[in-house]
């Protein structure tokens, strides 16, 4: 069979065509960096449909984070309450804020001493957690043990906000050491409401939980404050800070459908190359919608938007998201219903189209771009938005807003001082190692927004580079203790940063120090779960049992 040669180039032309006709009304013009665009997108939308509820709703994209949506279940028996923290651990004249909990007593056992089982709220509200509280892990523990659930929003999240703004100034608090003593601070000298007991620790066991960034923060916990953390359970705990974090998109080409991989690998490959033909670059730009992105990097950033979908994958479909495999389906979808062509390998020649200028691309590229259309620059463009408004970055004055209601700005900023993981292409160091990942994602590009969004003030200025050494002086890989789990997906992007890492050396798993992965999971697949706990997948059912298990048994071992 030939090359579809004439009938693809026509498509081509056309959805060219098409699409510098719907866009030739917008001007010119993420955290790594379109993070920052897309939330900037989900306000915008959140604002379309607050100002006319009588309209359709929107339907919001599901940009990729793991984190679940307020809206599931809040927990109406779950009221918000609040404890005086200090702004500053080391100068308390700095004055105090609220810092917001949730409790679950439903399986409390008044006189039995505890234990607590708190929930560190992370990078996000607290509000995000409370599924965990009502049905996910700390349910399932408080339920074992007879104990109490708490969830701890972090400092300057959702409504625990010490500051009048989000300045450079202000955000001098937001670091491990300030929030690690507020977590402390809460576990010593907290009073329940309703319960006319001391349940403080060390009074009393606390074993603390955490996923992700709060992972890492449960597995320090364990380590500074051993007196007052009982236990922990570090889920998908990134205790390895870094600056080049390669690796999370390399764990994404190894586990996805090879198929779907050798789709992505082709496309940018073929794109990095066809950017650097100067009659070529705006005509590739427009194909994707994206002709008036100026900066090449800014496309190519725009265009792995999709890679980030894998993270929200989980094993309830009510909560996870099945868009990467959606955006997989759709790189190979049958043009004019060849079905037979689609069949054949990425490369194949009778897979290729010919452009005007001699070169030749695997007809994915164009699937490609018209998913980066449907899914992106139409729903940028339904709320009101030009491309560039939507993706450029190089807009300084778009970063400087600190008004609180600019939450982007808080895990940006500790990004940016002390934990770092930018997302960079230029890596892995052998030039010949498969990848999904631009080469025009370097490490300036991907830093660039720490500058923007953080101009040095009166108090504190953000550092070239993120002190990584503050997070791994703590442990990195090596960190352990007893009475500290490692809990970690198989197939989860941020394995590479975890204990579980394959630069990290291997463990034994014991009742002591439990070290667990769980087959084909993503991000803390542990920390949700179902009312009738029968209804979860073995695998889930499993770590679950395993986790309660240690649990009594290291309760055994308390001691008043």
């Amino acid at each position: 069979m030939k090359p579809l040669t004439t009938s693809f180039a026509w498509l081509f032309v056309s959805f060219s065509s098409v699409f510098a006709v719907s866009n030739a009304t917008n001007s010119n013009l993420r955290f790594g960096p379109q993070s920052v665009n897309l939330w900037r997108l989900d306000a915008q939308e959140k604002a379309l449909l607050a100002a006319h509820p009588t309209v359709s709703p929107l339907v919001l994209q599901d940009t990729g984070n793991a984190d679940f949506s307020a809206s599931l279940q809040k927990g109406a028996e779950f009221s918000e309450q609040y404890f005086a923290q200090p702004i500053d651990h080391h100068n308390r004249t700095a004055g105090t804020f609220g810092q917001r909990y949730w409790v679950n007593t439903r399986h409390y056992i008044p006189g039995s001493g505890g234990p607590v089982i708190v929930l560190d709220g992370g990078e996000t509200s607290g509000e995000d957690r409370i599924p965990f509280l009502d049905t996910g892990i700390v349910d399932i523990l408080a339920k074992a043990t007879g104990g109490v659930g708490v969830v701890l929003e972090h400092r300057y999240y959702g409504k625990s906000i010490p500051v009048s703004d989000f300045s450079t100034d202000n955000l001098r608090w937001l670091n491990n050491d300030q929030a690690a003593a507020d977590s402390a601070n809460f576990m010593a000298n907290v009073e329940f409401y309703g319960i006319d007991e001391d349940l403080t620790a060390p009074n009393v066991p606390w074993i603390y939980y955490g996923g992700s960034y709060a992972g890492a923060r449960s597995a320090h916990m364990r380590i500074l404050y051993p007196e007052l953390v009982f236990g922990a359970i570090a889920s998908s705990a990134v205790t390895h800070a870094t600056l080049s974090n390669w690796e999370y998109y390399d764990i994404i080409r190894q586990a996805a459908d090879p198929n779907c991989t050798a789709h992505i690998e082709n496309a940018v490959k073929t794109l990095d190359v066809l950017l650097e033909v100067p009659y070529l670059n705006p005509y590739v730009k427009g194909l994707f919608g994206l002709q008036d992105l100026k900066h090449d990097d800014d496309f190519m950033s725009v265009i792995e938007i999709p890679l980030g979908y894998w993270q929200a994958k989980n094993w309830d479909p009510s909560i996870g998201s099945q868009k990467f495999d959606e955006f997989c389906e759709a790189l190979n979808k049958p043009i004019f219903g060849a079905t037979d062509i689609a069949a054949l390998p990425v490369g194949h020649e009778d897979r290729l189209l010919r452009l005007p200028s001699g070169h030749w691309i695997d007809f994915s590229v164009l699937n490609y771009a018209q998913y980066i259309r449907e899914d992106l620059v139409k729903r940028c463009l339904n709320a009101g938005m030009t491309v560039g408004e939507c993706f450029n970055t190089y807009n300084d004055t778009a970063f400087l807003e600190t008004s609180i209601d600019q939450n982007w700005r808080l895990w940006t900023f500790q990004v940016c001082t002390e934990w770092g993981y930018f997302f960079v292409g230029m890596a892995p160091p052998d030039p010949e190692h498969p990848k999904i990942v631009s080469k025009l994602m370097t490490m300036d590009y991907a830093t660039k927004i720490c500058q923007q969004a953080f101009p040095p003030g009166k108090y504190f200025t953000v550092p070239p580079l993120p002190n990584i050494t503050a997070v791994n002086v703590l442990g990195d890989f090596a960190i352990s203790a007893d009475r500290l789990a490692f809990i970690d997906g198989d197939v989860d992007p941020w394995k590479p940063c975890t204990p579980h890492s394959k630069y990290a050396d291997d463990r034994k798993d014991t009742i002591l120090r439990p070290f667990k992965l769980i087959p084909g999971g993503v991000h803390h697949y542990d920390e949700n779960g179902l009312r009738n706990v029968t209804d979860e997948p073995p695998e889930i059912q499993r770590i679950h049992y395993e986790i309660v298990n240690f649990v009594l048994e290291w309760l055994e071992d308390f001691e008043a």
